[in-house]
């Protein structure tokens, strides 16, 4: 049986260059369908069914760790793989926080590559060693520094994040809390450096998973 793959990533190059590599192995797997943006792959995973997803961090309507969240929870048989270019380690830590099957380079090995898709379909990490260790000291270093979480935030910062969490823009919150937009700018950067986020729409998430929107945000 071969091993249904779905490629998610802007670079239409890349793509065209992954799909073609799959080709080599037909024996083993099959490329089902090939996504540009975040929200597409979460709706193509609906219609092909794919066993892997390929997925890029860095893509435009949604990144690819946004669109890990809404397959996981959607689709929890559905094991993603981010393929990506991004070496930060914090990126490396949300992946499998949201769970990711693995994360890896795209300068990765072809042969490589195979072996790790298998791998996955019978319960293994795709991941190589370095980035394997370099998970265990990030993980180590949020486990000897706790000081983390929206347990941080001050209550003008949780204020700012359940609006940005309801969708208002950086004048509506500055109305909203009688503060300069300049001041509204600082208490963001510092909201996703305290929970280890990139952007308003992980931040946004964030807030609703934990259960920070109240009915008067709204």
């Amino acid at each position: 049986m071969t091993i249904k793959v779905l490629i998610a990533d802007d670079h239409k190059l890349f793509r065209q260059g992954l799909i073609g590599l799959m080709e080599t192995r037909e024996d083993l797997v099959e490329v089902v369908g090939e996504a540009a943006t975040g929200k597409e792959a979460v709706q193509l995973v609906e219609q092909t069914k794919p066993d892997v997803v390929l997925m890029d961090i860095y893509m435009p309507d949604g990144d690819g760790l946004h669109a890990l969240r809404q397959i996981r929870e959607g689709f929890p048989k559905v094991h993603v793989v981010m393929l990506t270019s991004s070496e930060n380690d914090k990126h490396i830590y949300q992946a499998v926080q949201f769970g990711a099957a693995g994360y890896l380079l795209k300068n990765l090995d072809a042969s490589q590559l195979f072996e790790l898709i298998e791998g996955v379909i019978h319960g293994e990490a795709a991941m190589t060693r370095d980035m394997a260790s370099r998970l265990l000291k990030s993980v180590a270093k949020r486990t000897t520094n706790p000081d983390r979480g929206e347990e941080t935030l001050t209550e003008r910062e949780l204020a700012v994040l359940r609006l940005v969490a309801v969708g208002a823009t950086n004048q509506e919150i500055s109305e909203r809390l009688t503060i300069s937009i300049n001041t509204v700018k600082s208490h963001i950067r510092n909201i996703l450096d305290k929970l280890q986020l990139e952007n308003r729409t992980q931040a946004a998430n964030y807030a609703i998973h934990r259960g920070l929107v109240f009915p008067m945000d709204r």
